[in-house]
């Protein structure tokens, strides 16, 4: 239950994440709330899609896990959120193993990677950028796909 005694919905989860990446841009200057919102539009259910739209908060914003959870978002999908979020110093590898471990983080985050390499958000990146993106998410599948 959120604190007007309603259930959390999607729109709650878009709310909190529009609010917590305000004023930032993505690497194509954008206004980086477009990929959380292109992500939850790539995948279905309303746990999917909270996470997916929350998937950068706690990595990237002040937001915090007890923030979300006293906001009333649901465990689960505040343990997705945490799933998806590269911890500091934590190596490639052991990040993918625990987004692999989370049945809906690995749909988000093969979303994520979707996005991100998607034709347009490349187009708008100069070369060296693109090709060092490209490596790195495709070596991300490969490592999610050994795990899954």
């Amino acid at each position: 239950m959120n604190m007007s005694g309603m259930t959390f919905t999607v729109d709650d989860a878009v709310a909190i994440a529009r609010v917590a990446h305000q004023g930032q841009v993505d690497k194509s200057g954008n206004p980086y709330i477009g990929h959380p919102l292109r992500v939850m539009g790539r995948v279905s259910g309303e746990h999917a899609r909270m996470a997916a739209v929350l998937h950068d908060v706690v990595e990237d914003t002040v937001v915090t896990a007890e923030d979300l959870l006293a906001a009333g978002c649901p465990p689960e999908v505040v343990e997705t959120v945490l799933a998806l979020s590269h911890r500091e110093g934590e190596p490639q590898e052991d990040y993918l193993r625990r987004v692999s471990a989370d049945p809906v983080a690995l749909v988000v985050k093969r979303a994520d990677i979707a996005d991100n390499t998607s034709p347009p958000r490349m187009a708008l990146l100069d070369q060296p950028t693109r090709d060092r993106l490209l490596a790195k998410y495709a070596r991300a599948l490969d490592l999610l796909d050994q795990h899954a």
